[in-house]
């Protein structure tokens, strides 16, 4: 059974058709980069698998269970499972690195002993072990994005959605985030990387989904930016 199916997936926004019949599935474990220019869909396949949009017609199916006929508390747990990093970070401003990874162990009642282990934990793993206590206006770009990460790691996700996030970095930033996409990914966490950064996709090398005019035009193993 595959992680995630996008089954003639459409999606019309008045009367602009975003999506047109876009069939996929993706695998666990898998490194997937969803590619395209601005405007063509990307964002819109994230939201819809989020559960934050409907799609007009076509099913969408995790873990084998379609995503659009669960009940309320369902779709909160579907989306534990899923991680998600945006271009602009959407950090709280008033919140340190280790309360913005924290907050949703906070909201869910978890003991502080355990959220402090795994923000410490996260922290490590995105290279910010000194950073905890700074609050976003202290930090880089490149750093807010790395505490992004992490916060979407909290829940140990299934799939992390990466939208962009490489949009507001300098190359050498840019390419930290994609290292540690490429090492969560290796500890068995699958990542759909929504970009239109065509070096990134083609120094993969891992299987590209290109999007052109709503359709998906290529489907490719080991891919390259072709559009």
């Amino acid at each position: 059974m595959s992680l995630v199916y996008f089954k003639n997936i459409s999606k019309n926004y008045k009367g602009n058709l975003v999506l047109d019949n876009v069939t996929f599935e993706i695998e666990r474990g898998e490194f997937v980069s969803l590619v395209g220019r601005s405007g063509v869909g990307k964002t819109t396949l994230l939201k819809i698998l989020m559960h934050e949009e409907k799609p007009t017609k076509g099913r969408v199916f995790f873990e084998g269970k379609d995503i659009f006929k669960m009940k309320p508390r369902e779709v909160t747990l579907l989306r534990r499972k899923l991680g998600m990093i945006f271009q602009d970070f959407k950090l709280l401003p008033t919140k340190t690195a280790s309360e913005n990874i924290a907050f949703a162990l906070e909201v869910l009642g978890y003991p502080e002993k355990i959220i402090r282990k795994e923000v410490q934990e996260l922290l490590k793993l995105v290279n910010l072990e000194d950073k905890g206590d700074l609050f976003p206006y202290q930090l880089s770009a490149g750093e807010k994005q790395r505490v992004s990460l992490a916060r979407a790691l909290i829940h140990r996700p299934e799939i992390i959605l990466a939208d962009e996030p490489t949009g507001n970095l300098d190359p050498i930033n840019t390419w930290e985030i994609i290292k540690l996409l490429l090492k969560i990914n290796e500890m068995g966490t699958a990542i759909i990387l929504a970009t239109h950064d065509k070096e990134i996709v083609n120094t993969l090398n891992r299987r590209v989904i290109s999007l052109e005019g709503g359709k998906l035009i290529r489907d490719e193993k080991e891919g390259k930016y072709i559009i």
